[in-house]
């Protein structure tokens, strides 16, 4: 660890210290609210993974106030969660990585001592494939709602998808799959346009880099792409540049039915959701589930160019924060354990979510200072619920600090706090 990450942390938990008599009084008002009424139980017992995001409390707090019983699972590097201690949690585990080889096991440990029903994955970047491997140990106890391995496999990686969606009908940008940096030297740029590479695997930092490539720059083309260690097991793909708005998606789909959506503006690093109407994104999604026949959690990208047409730029086969948007929406766990006959979206009277510790920061480092206000009461923090505060505390107060006091006695090292997904960002990480 730089003598530079180590001031980073400490000052990162001195922040977070002193804002515990504040956080102690909202919780402390929070308590004595009386909780939403509760549908009566229904017997059926909800198997929920990621504990450590807030999309799984999101998830997690639905199935609960609709009669369900939930039991949280996350990986013991994340054991303090702040969410396993949330009134909609009846019990929690902390088992191995998804990477280890007992992962699936110690799923199919907790089905089997917890009679679980259903098995909803909220998966990281990583976990995704190792979910969907799972299912071969659960399907005969549980269901699952998750894609099946090639499924998961083939959208998760950007290329397949990408000449999936083309093979739909879809709208996609030009792209072409690279294993070898040599490759970016023989490549037919299109006239006039740019390029970026894109690592296929999961890259938390590296995502970010969106160097353009053109034609007319053909030595830095090969010396970028040489300097990113692209190789046969390593593959890249290189994309179509489409200038424009971001959107993102949600989507909860049942044997190629499309049942939750959510549709907002997005950006590289998106901690705001509000919901928008996009009627071409909303029938690109309907259109590639039903194509797919899918099962399981989906949550598209997508750039809509100044001509007003939007192409899809990859797929994430799991669980969008976005979701945290049905907060108040009782419909989402009938959707996702039974299936509706009508597309359940955010409600009109659902506020935009966001998180406070994010929200602060920028008002402390950004210039527009009038919106990040306007943001915090306009909206709602993705954490914080009335009837269960105690999440809320534990995450600012308990989750991050230890994990801020094990990077620091380990000597790591950190890019930013992600309060949303519950970690560091750290190079190489989940």
């Amino acid at each position: 660890m730089t003598g530079s990450s180590m001031l980073k942390s400490m000052a990162a938990l001195g922040g977070l210290a002193l804002t515990v008599p504040i956080d102690l009084a909202i919780v402390g008002a929070a308590l004595v609210v009386r909780r939403p009424r509760r549908v009566p139980a229904s017997g059926r017992t909800v198997l929920v993974s990621g504990g450590k995001m807030t999309k799984a409390l999101a998830l997690a707090r639905a199935f609960h106030l609709d009669g369900h019983r939930v039991v949280l699972v996350e990986s013991s590097k994340y054991r303090f969660t702040g969410h396993r201690f949330s009134r909609a949690v009846d019990k929690f585990y902390a088992i191995p990585d998804v990477t280890d080889p007992g992962y699936a096991r110690a799923l199919r440990a907790v089905v089997e001592t917890e009679g679980v029903d259903v098995f909803v994955p909220v998966a990281s970047p990583a976990a995704s494939i190792h979910d969907a491997d799972a299912r071969a140990l659960l399907d005969d106890l549980c269901e699952v709602v998750h894609g099946d391995s090639a499924t998961v496999r083939m959208l998760d990686d950007k290329s397949t998808f990408s000449g999936a969606a083309e093979s739909f009908g879809l709208r996609v940008p030009h792209w072409e799959r690279i294993t070898d940096a040599e490759q970016v030297s023989s490549f037919d740029f299109r006239p006039g346009s740019e390029y970026i590479l894109k690592r296929i695997a999961y890259n938390p930092v590296g995502r970010m880099d969106l160097t353009r490539l053109s034609a007319s720059t053909p030595e830095r083309n090969v010396e970028f792409a040489r300097s990113l260690g692209i190789s046969d097991s390593d593959p890249w793909i290189l994309q179509e540049f489409v200038s424009g708005q971001e959107y993102c998606t949600h989507g909860t789909a049942r044997d190629g039915s499309l049942q939750v959506y959510a549709c907002c503006e997005s950006s590289a690093f998106q901690v705001n959701y509000e919901m928008v109407d996009k009627p071409e994104i909303r029938s690109w999604v309907e259109h590639f589930v039903k194509s797919v026949g899918a099962t399981g959690q989906l949550a598209f990208d997508f750039i809509e160019a100044e001509d007003g047409r939007a192409y899809a730029i990859e797929c994430n086969p799991r669980t969008h924060s976005a979701i945290t948007m049905f907060y108040d929406n009782r419909r989402l766990s009938a959707a996702y354990l039974e299936g509706t006959s009508e597309v359940v979206v955010p409600t009109a009277e659902s506020k935009p979510t966001y998180w406070i510790y994010h929200e602060l920061w920028r008002l402390l480092r950004e210039p527009e200072r009038a919106q990040r206000i306007r943001t915090i009461f306009r909206g709602t923090d993705a954490i914080f619920a009335g009837w269960d505060p105690l999440p809320y505390f534990l995450v600012h107060h308990l989750h991050i600090p230890s994990l801020l006091v094990k990077n620091l006695v380990g000597g790591g090292s950190w890019s930013r706090i992600d309060f949303n997904i519950g970690k560091l960002v750290e190079s190489g990480g989940d």
